[in-house]
């Protein structure tokens, strides 16, 4: 017996077998929808009147940074008086040309006066003392050697009688006893005679030693008081160099002491440029790299002479010299915009440069669409920048258009609708 078979109807007959395919491409539909209504959540309504855009574009990337320098003297001497005191007078200003000797300082020390009065007063002294002495030892000198001819001439006379005694004793005209007395006489006298020169001797070596070390003290005396007069000189603080006097920090009856900076002399026989650039170059920044300026439409070269190493508030400083020309009438203190080249020119993908890069530390940006009526966030890749683009690595072709305004008002919007 045949079964009738019943036609599905309503939400059973959606699944039949023959809808399956049909199921499934809606499903796909709904997906696609869902993703595009998603994106679309996260979007955000903009004015475009208010964007800055600029266009990608392949071209050579020039690889320099602008830097701000200021020109300063090739070197600086500091002034320092070698002897402290009271300023009394002050020759030079501020500003003045000097020359190397030129007094710009007086000062006074009542104290060092003092000493010097000593100083002379105990060299008036010693010097007596040594004159004293040096009469002394001669007035000794002519005792000894008048005992010396005494001694002599009794010798002579004691050896004149021994030797009539002796001639005697042998004649047996004396007594014996006569005879060794003389004898006795004689060699007493000719030993007191070798006493007295030996004395005499010694004297004498101990007289010159004596003599030579009073005189070597009185030279150092006299030393020392050359070296308290020339402290007078040191009262008058001079221009080591020539130079200008830029800076002189004393007021008159001021005390300063001994090796206190009271000023600077600055060399103007040549100058220097000074500049203080961001740390993120410090190790592409070496001596040797080349920077350039303009002025009154003239070009200067300087050429990278010196890079400290210390890092201060996330820059560190470096130095130019000159090389060749330098401008007229150049004044310590004047400030330069300065192009110091990195490297060498490159072709590379180029965005020019833009308040975009703080938000996005050059990891995305918005690319706008072909209709320009939308710009949707896109990941890339920045390697070098100069003052006017970044070099796109990755992430970008040629052609597109990008935002390059600021992102601060744009929150975490994956898609910008542009009215």
């Amino acid at each position: 017996m045949d079964r009738k078979i019943e036609k599905k109807t309503g939400f059973k007959a959606l699944f039949q077998k023959k809808n399956i395919k049909y199921l499934f491409i809606a499903a796909f539909v709904i997906f696609i929808i869902c993703i595009v209504l998603r994106k679309e959540h996260n979007a955000l309504r903009i004015d475009s009147r208010i964007l800055t855009t600029g266009v990608v574009t392949q071209g050579e990337f020039n690889d320099y940074i602008r830097i701000n320098g200021q020109v300063q003297p090739i070197s600086t001497v500091q002034l320092s008086p070698m002897e402290g005191g009271m300023v009394e007078s002050i020759i030079k200003e501020e500003g003045s040309t000097v020359k190397k000797g030129d007094v710009i300082v007086i000062l006074s020390n009542p104290n060092l006066d003092l000493q010097i009065l000593n100083s002379e007063a105990e060299l008036a002294e010693k010097e007596n003392i040594l004159r004293n002495t040096i009469i002394s030892m001669e007035q000794q000198k002519l005792s000894v050697e008048q005992e010396r001819l005494q001694c002599q001439m009794t010798l002579r006379r004691m050896k004149r009688a021994f030797e009539q005694n002796e001639a005697l004793f042998h004649d047996s005209l004396i007594a014996k006893e006569t005879y060794l007395q003389s004898k006795e006489d004689y060699e007493l006298a000719a030993d007191k005679l070798k006493l007295i020169i030996n004395r005499q001797i010694q004297d004498s070596l101990y007289r010159t030693v004596e003599i030579q070390q009073m005189e070597e003290s009185l030279k150092n005396m006299r030393v020392n008081m050359m070296m308290i007069r020339q402290r007078k000189d040191n009262l008058m603080v001079k221009a080591p160099i020539d130079g200008e006097l830029g800076l002189l920090d004393v007021t008159l009856g001021q005390s300063i002491t001994s090796g206190a900076k009271i000023g600077q002399i600055n060399d103007l026989s040549n100058f220097k440029i000074e500049v203080m650039i961001d740390e993120h170059y410090i190790d592409r920044v070496n001596a040797g790299l080349d920077a350039t300026f303009e002025r009154r439409k003239e070009t200067y070269k300087t050429v990278l002479r010196k890079v400290y190493p210390e890092v201060r508030d996330g820059k560190f400083k470096a130095e130019f010299k000159f090389v060749d020309a330098r401008p007229d009438n150049i004044r310590s203190g004047q400030t330069y915009n300065m192009n110091l080249q990195l490297g060498q020119p490159q072709e590379a993908l180029l965005i020019p440069r833009g308040s975009f890069y703080q938000k996005t530390a050059g990891n995305w940006i918005y690319v706008i669409d072909e209709k320009e009526n939308k710009a949707y966030k896109r990941p890339i890749k920045i390697g070098k920048q100069n003052p006017q683009y970044y070099e796109v690595l990755e992430g970008l072709n040629p052609g597109e258009k990008v935002i390059t305004s600021s992102y601060d008002n744009y929150g975490n919007a994956d898609v910008l609708i542009m009215n």
